[in-house]
C-alpha cells in the first residue's frame, strides 16, 4: 500500500496491478479524511456551513494540500503500471479524451506482461539468484 510513497516520484520501472489499486485506496480514504477532519474543525470553530461552500475553507485546504501531495506517487505509480502492460506512460494523455478513462481502466485491470518487456523486469518474478564463486 505504501510503495508508491517510497517510490515517491520514480516513473520508470513497472508496477503490479495490487500496488496500484492499493494505492488508489490509500489515496481515497487519505482524501476523504482529510475533507472530514477539515469539515469538523470548521464546524467545531463555529463556522457556519455556506450552500455555496458546503466543503467549508478548512476542508477545501486539508484536502487540495492532500491531493497535492499525492499528485506525484499517484502519477508515478500510474505510469509504471501503463508500462507493466508494456504500454508508455503517454497512454495516460488518453484520460483526457472522451471516454479515455474507460480505456485506462481497462488497461489498469489488465494483468501485466509475463517476463521481462521493455520497461523492467517482471514485478512478480524473484530476482534471479546469483552465484557466488569463493576463492
Amino acid at each position: 500500500m505504501f510503495t508508491a510513497l517510497q517510490k515517491y516520484a520514480v516513473f520508470n520501472g513497472r508496477a503490479r496491478r495490487s500496488e496500484y489499486w492499493l494505492f488508489i485506496l490509500l489515496e481515497i480514504i487519505l482524501l476523504v479524511a482529510a475533507l472530514v477532519i477539515g469539515m469538523v474543525i470548521d464546524r467545531a470553530a463555529g463556522h457556519t456551513a455556506d450552500p455555496a461552500h458546503p466543503m467549508g475553507g478548512l476542508g477545501f485546504l486539508l484536502y487540495g494540500l492532500v491531493a497535492l501531495g499525492l499528485f506525484l506517487p499517484a502519477l508515478g505509480v500510474t505510469i509504471r503500471r501503463l508500462h507493466d502492460t508494456n504500454r508508455s506512460g503517454w497512454w495516460y494523455l488518453i484520460a483526457f479524451i472522451p471516454f479515455g478513462g474507460i480505456v485506462l481502466l481497462v488497461f489498469f485491470c489488465l494483468e501485466g506482461t509475463s517476463g521481462p518487456n521493455k520497461y523492467g523486469a517482471d514485478p512478480k518474478m524473484p530476482p534471479a539468484a546469483t552465484a557466488e564463486t569463493f576463492a
